[in-house]
């Protein structure tokens, strides 16, 4: 369960990284977060901390799934 969890979670936060790095970027419009640096930069970090949980949570799934 705790693979899911971190897979899920993961992918969530990717997500939301890339959105708020683009809107920090200017790409995205339509939002008070639209041109501002600081989502530019928070956005990237958030989407790494994402990427890692998606790939350490893919790990333990298939770990889990070859024990069975």
């Amino acid at each position: 369960m705790k693979g899911w969890v971190s897979v899920v979670l993961g992918v969530l936060l990717l997500l939301a990284g890339l959105v708020w790095a683009l809107q920090g970027l200017g790409v995205m419009g339509g939002s008070a977060m639209s041109g501002k640096t600081m989502w530019a930069v928070i956005g990237p970090i958030v989407a790494v901390v994402g990427l890692v949980l998606l790939v350490l949570g893919g790990r333990w799934v298939r770990r889990a799934g070859a024990r069975t």
